[in-house]
């Protein structure tokens, strides 16, 4: 054989091998070959695109664009996609109970007439690539919940079940979508409102809603998205007319008001329009939907829309406080001085006390005091009489900032404010308040700011020692007496100052306290009324890492709920300890003595009495 030959012969054989694997692999396997035998019609429904469905003298028309259903006939409307959908998914997995073959069928033709598929009413034509005949729906069969089918093109009849007619023996109105608009709440960026009263418009920046007219203030985005999705999730209780004719009926000629809503990129806006209330439908109110150019009827509730005014959507939280950005926060009152809290990581330091460590949970805890705090009351729209209401002095100012450590292309380096919160004159259970970068007066509750600590000795962070009890190698405690201990051999305490047996496990209970002690909160600076010219108690200790620095804890007088002012030399200010901690600096370390043992007396003997000193023979 030639070499030519034999090249073309293999050629040929490559060929038909791919062939055959190409043409397998589009072959379904024999276990969904045997389902598709089953079922009554098989198609690709991602590639049907149109739905026509013909009950007696009305004719359904709908197709799919850009994913979404439309009627064409015998009205155009938006269509439930979902509906639609479902008819699709039930025609997948519709099966043939039984086939009546075509011959049986051309031997008896009067078959067709008593099955009702020689001129059926109801037939249904998928549109689209590959799409299956036209299925023409006959009668009822004697078997409970069947019926008799065929395609348009062929004899053969199946004997399936009746769950498809009903999903396509509706009316058009019943494949209209309910749902007035595709459009969802967090799509709308833009939102105008016409009332009666006026107009009023809300426009989204970034993830907050504001007020944009008739006045510029922070939106409630919770009360904003309320109000959207009246119209997103609204459910169009009738189709009553498109709105080409007379709309004077529907109180739609001149609406009482409306609502239009923009998405992203769209300039027009879906417009909702609300009439007035049928006559016999006193539950329902007519309207207007641009997008859709048809009256409907929606819930009564949705006129609640025209009753809306700006301050029942404005923000009623005293401040935003975006914590991602929170990098300082400068308290401010005057005749106190300046307290700037600065954050590094996740700590926060006194910035204004050389970086003294601060309280971290007090700081969240002032963080979570102003976002939470709404106002009682909008006073005045325009911030003209400062005066009136203590804010051109006021008696404290809260600055939140931002703070870069160094210049970047889209920063310059140094602190940022980014809200200002100035409290006035108190006026019965509320104080005057304004935020900085608005013009407006507030109220809010009058014990608000006697939450916030004036005084920077009150931000220290509520460790007062960071040491291991094993550390402490001598201390002293004065009460009514003194007493000096000196840790020695073997761990073993003695005494320096002082007699007695020591109890050593209420040593370790005093060691283990004082070493890690913590403040229950700060006070601010000492005054007489703390107790510290006669304290209850003075404790001195030293540690192994320096034995010449010695460590200083003074407890005077009561703070009241069983606790007790105290100072230390370490830092400067007045702290409340709790009883418990006072109870463990307090336990007796000298063990007591023990009792002398009682005399005893033999059985029997007797005694004579000691004769008195100015007793006489």
């Amino acid at each position: 054989m030639k070499w030519k030959t034999t090249l073309v012969l293999l050629a040929i054989a490559i060929g038909l091998g791919v062939f055959i694997k190409f043409y397998d692999s589009k072959r379904p396997g024999t276990e969904e070959a045997q389902r598709e035998a089953q079922n009554v019609v098989n198609f690709d429904r991602d590639k049907i695109d149109g739905v026509i469905i013909q009950n007696g003298d009305e004719k359904i028309e709908m197709h799919r664009r850009d994913n979404k259903w439309r009627l064409e006939t015998p009205i155009k409307d938006q269509a439930d996609s979902s509906l639609i959908d479902n008819l699709l998914s039930n025609l997948e997995n519709w099966q043939k109970d039984a086939t009546i073959a075509a011959k049986e069928i051309e031997a008896d033709k009067k078959k067709l007439n008593e099955f009702g598929l020689s001129r059926p009413k109801l037939r249904l034509r998928l549109l689209g690539e590959s799409a299956p005949p036209e299925i023409l729906f006959g009668k009822d069969a004697a078997l409970e919940g069947k019926m008799y089918v065929r395609f348009e093109n062929s004899r053969e009849t199946y004997l399936a079940n009746q769950s498809i007619k009903k999903d396509v023996e509706k009316k058009a109105d019943d494949f209209r979508d309910r749902k007035l608009t595709d459009l969802i709440t967090a799509q709308v960026s833009r939102v105008v409102v016409k009332t009666p009263a006026g107009e009023m418009e809300l426009q989204k920046e970034g993830d907050h809603w504001e007020i944009v007219k008739p006045l510029r203030a922070r939106g409630d985005d919770q009360r904003i998205g309320d109000l959207l999705a009246q119209v997103t999730t609204a459910r169009i209780q009738q189709f009553v007319a498109d709105d080409r004719g007379d709309l004077r009926p529907y109180g739609l000629a001149e609406p009482r008001g409306s609502i239009t809503l923009f998405g992203q990129d769209d300039k027009q806006g879906q417009v909702l329009q609300i009439g007035r209330v049928p006559e016999k439908q006193p539950d329902q109110v007519y309207v207007r939907f641009s997008s859709r150019a048809f009256v409907y009827t929606l819930p009564k509730k949705t006129e609640e829309i025209l009753n809306t005014r700006p301050n029942d959507v404005r923000d009623r939280h005293l401040v935003r406080i975006d914590t991602n950005v929170l990098d300082r926060i400068t308290i401010d009152a005057p005749g106190k001085g300046k307290t700037v809290l600065a954050r590094k990581e996740e700590n926060w330091t006194i910035a204004s006390r050389n970086n003294a460590a601060a309280n971290v949970s007090e700081v969240h805890r002032l963080i979570e005091l102003f976002k939470n705090e709404q106002v009682t009351k909008f006073v005045e729209e325009v911030a003209s009489n400062l005066p009136k209401y203590g804010l051109d002095k006021p008696q404290l100012q809260v600055t939140f900032s931002s703070f870069a450590s160094e210049n970047t292309a889209e920063t310059k380096a140094g602190e940022r404010p980014f809200a200002t919160v100035s409290f006035g004159k108190i006026d019965g259970n509320i104080v005057y308040a304004r935020l900085g970068d608005e013009p407006f007066i507030v109220s809010v509750r009058r014990g608000f700011p006697d939450q916030i600590f004036t005084d920077p000795l009150q931000w220290q962070e509520l460790a007062l020692f960071k040491f291991k009890p094993e550390q402490i190698h001598r201390f002293t405690v004065m009460t009514d007496k003194e007493l000096s201990l000196a840790r020695g051999a073997n761990n073993q305490w003695t005494l320096a100052k002082g007699s007695g047996e020591i109890d050593q496990n209420n040593v370790q209970s005093l060691l283990n306290t004082l070493s890690v002690l913590h403040a229950v909160r700060w006070v601010g600076a000492a005054t007489p009324s703390h107790g510290f010219e006669k304290p209850l108690l003075i404790l001195t200790f030293a540690t192994s890492a320096d034995d010449k620095a010695l460590h200083k804890i003074i407890i005077g007088g009561p703070a009241g709920d069983g606790m007790w002012f105290a100072r230390t030399e370490e830092h400067e200010g007045v702290f409340v300890l709790s009883t418990p901690d006072l109870n463990a600096l307090k336990l007796p370390l000298i063990k007591p003595p023990a009792a002398s043992p009682t005399p005893t007396v033999a059985t029997g003997a007797t005694t004579s009495p000691v004769p008195s000193p100015a007793a006489k023979p």
